[in-house]
């Protein structure tokens, strides 16, 4: 009688766990759904080798499509290793710019990928801010705030432009991009070291304020850490400090000295990298420290400045210019350090010699260097790095 009663019994048991199983399956299923809804998830492995997910609002590309009238040519911003940048506006009337990976790029999903990580939970001013994202079959893009002003080179390279800068505009944008720098390397979640800091990508907005922009190369340190080491050396000619060049090393003070190139081609208007002067063969930086050295440094000021400009201000620039791009990592400030030089009146310490002074000259250069200090056998050319 038994064995009966358990005969029948055994499928209602099996219908009742079934019906749990079916029950939980269901439950997870909506709360999935619910979740994907208002944000898009992308999948990353940090450098734990852990993986995270980083929620991020997804735009339809149908959606990016009609904002950019598909993709017309007058509304193409510009183009990057990353690919094509778009303009485009939201049915709202929100306007954006949309970086579009190039299939072509040397950039890929990996680079994507980390500027997402990277720049989604940061927020700071002086940072362009990512708004969204768009990954539809082979499409990737990222989605900005929009900059009307698009970026720095656009207007200190361009004779016409160049005079709507006058020194007050230029020592706020040398600010601007000092603390959106800071933040970065110290007052951020992650410690970021952004590696491509260039004329390019600093965007200005509507009142001409800085952000910085781009970080598909930047890197992140741990804890105490300031430094790295790669064997992919990812940068732009002309900016990249020397150690990070040749032996691949990076750090917050290889950025340092990124934004001291920056900040001499702000204050002459001249582009560090094709630099020429009829009377020598230096580079930029060759330039500034033989100016310097000769004590002739307002020679270097951007002629349509004209009386517009702070002399004590400019020089002040020139002086921390030159400081953050000297040859030793260690000899360089810190951003933080950079950020009290420009707002204080106090005596700086003198420069030594910068990284990449030589270029074609090198008995004219040993001549001004053998004067500060011994020649180094491990002094570098310009000449010698490779164009990204």
């Amino acid at each position: 009688m038994s064995s009966s009663i358990n005969y029948f019994m055994f499928p209602s048991y099996l219908s009742s766990f079934l019906l749990f199983l079916f029950f939980v399956f269901f439950l997870n299923f909506l709360s999935i759904s619910v979740k994907k809804k208002p944000n898009g998830i992308i999948s990353h492995q940090n450098n734990e080798g852990q993986k995270e997910d980083l929620e991020l609002p997804f735009l339809d590309l149908s959606t990016i499509v009609g904002a950019t009238d598909n993709f017309a040519l007058n509304n193409k911003l510009g183009e990057g290793g990353f690919g094509p940048v778009y303009k485009g506006i939201l049915e709202d009337g929100q306007e954006i710019a949309i970086k579009r990976l190039s299939r072509s790029s040397r950039q890929g999903l990996n680079e994507f990928k980390n500027e997402v990580r990277l720049i989604a939970k940061l927020q700071h001013r002086n940072l362009v801010k990512l708004v969204a994202c768009c990954v539809q079959g082979e499409e990737k893009m990222l989605v900005y705030e929009y900059m009307p002003n698009k970026s720095l080179d656009s207007f200190i390279f361009d004779q016409t432009k160049s005079k709507l800068l006058d020194w007050s505009m230029r020592f706020n944008i040398i600010c601007g991009i000092a603390r959106g720098l800071q933040y970065l390397h110290q007052d951020s979640r992650l410690r970021i070291i952004h590696r491509d800091l260039k004329a390019s990508n600093v965007l200005l907005d509507s009142e001409m304020n800085p952000k910085i922009s781009d970080f598909g190369a930047a890197k992140t340190v741990g804890g105490d850490q300031s430094e790295g080491n790669t064997n992919r050396v990812f940068g732009t000619y002309g900016y990249m400090a020397p150690e990070y060049a040749f032996d691949g090393q990076f750090s917050t003070k290889s950025d340092v000295f990124s934004f001291g190139i920056l900040l001499l081609e702000i204050i002459s208007g001249k582009k560090s990298r094709g630099f020429f002067h009829p009377n020598h063969s230096h580079n930029l930086i060759g330039y500034a420290w033989i100016l310097w050295y000769e004590g002739r440094p307002l020679e270097l000021t951007d002629e349509c400045l004209g009386q517009s400009s702070t002399l004590s201000e400019v020089l002040r620039c020139i002086h921390i210019s030159l400081l953050c791009v000297q040859q030793h990592p260690k000899d360089r400030p810190s951003m933080s350090s950079v950020i009290v030089m420009l707002g204080s009146e106090s005596a700086l310490p003198q420069p030594k010699q910068p990284g990449f002074f030589l270029e074609k000259d090198s008995n004219e250069a040993h001549r001004f260097s053998s004067k500060q200090e011994p020649s180094s056998n491990n002094e570098i050319t310009i000449t010698l790095l490779e164009a990204r």
